[in-house]
């Protein structure tokens, strides 16, 4: 991955290494911000207006006024890519309260937010989707409102470092016996009658855009689709597994804790479903994928 040269901070493009936020932003102080990330393939934004509907949505949900309603937003993602030349990878946007030189935990009545967005150039489609990647099982620790998409980032950074130190690459979430999500996406398995089976959305996981994308591919796909939580030993004894997810796309899950998840390799039914998307998506999928065809 590379960080392209050019951001956008608070109205203007500039150099990326030259953006500078206060300390009493809160969303340094207090993680009070929004975020998002949108995947850009052939030089085009992917489930764009997916991401900016969850957007707004968090931030009514945090208190922080929209700054950039109705078209403001295509606008400088698509300048941010232009200036950046980037045909494929990821933007980052993140909106936090702002900064008004005091520390405080309710804070003013009304916040004036920092926007920040800044362009990530990588493959979306590589060794990962192809070859699979290894989860393992940790306690769920993140606060209650999942379904908002907010930089209070720790549980999952710190599953992430877990997963690492145990030879893998995410972990699948657990609380009150059942999966809510993988480390930073969402989770998916292909039960014993071929059913996919994802957990349902409510304020326990993000609402997936990915996985919402997946969704609206499945009607005519002839994959029966169940919503609801599975268990761990659910998960284990599965045909498959993979995750979703902007940054990582359907991302096969080969196995968990050790433990060889189906024949061990990314399966018919995920095949499928990564066909289904990088089609979609505009992927001439015959030459950047052709492990998916079967």
């Amino acid at each position: 991955m590379t960080i392209c040269t050019t951001a956008y901070l608070n109205g203007a493009f500039c150099p990326a290494a030259d953006g500078r936020i206060s300390p009493f932003d809160r969303g340094f102080l207090f993680a009070h911000a929004a975020y998002e990330v949108t995947a850009v393939y052939g030089g085009q934004l992917v489930d764009f207006g997916g991401h900016m509907s969850r957007l707004s949505r968090t931030l009514a949900g945090i208190g922080i006024p929209n700054p950039l309603p109705g078209e403001g937003w295509g606008k400088v993602h698509r300048d941010l890519i232009d200036y950046n030349g980037l045909t494929e990878g990821l933007i980052y946007l993140q909106v936090t309260a702002g900064a008004y030189g005091l520390r405080d935990f309710a804070g003013p009545e009304e916040f004036e937010p920092t926007v920040f967005l800044y362009a990530d150039s990588r493959p979306l489609i590589g060794a990962a989707a192809r070859d699979g990647i290894r989860a393992v099982f940790l306690d769920d620790t993140r606060w209650k409102r999942r379904d908002m998409k907010t930089t209070q980032l720790l549980s999952q950074a710190l599953a992430y470092r877990t997963a690492r130190e145990a030879g893998a690459e995410t972990a699948f979430l657990v609380e009150d016996g059942r999966v809510t999500e993988a480390a930073s996406a969402n989770a998916w398995i292909v039960d014993g009658e071929g059913q996919l089976v994802t957990r349902d959305l409510s304020p326990s996981i993000l609402p997936g855009i990915t996985r919402a994308g997946v969704l609206d591919l499945l009607e005519g796909s002839g994959l029966h689709l169940v919503e609801r939580g599975f268990t761990p030993e659910e998960a284990l004894g599965a045909k498959e597994a993979f995750t979703t997810s902007a940054g990582a796309m359907i991302a096969p899950v080969i196995a968990i804790d050790g433990q060889v998840i189906g024949s061990g390799k990314p399966g018919p039914v995920t095949r499928q479903v990564q066909r289904l998307y990088y089609q979609a998506m505009g992927a001439d999928v015959a030459t950047v994928a052709p492990w998916t065809m079967g």
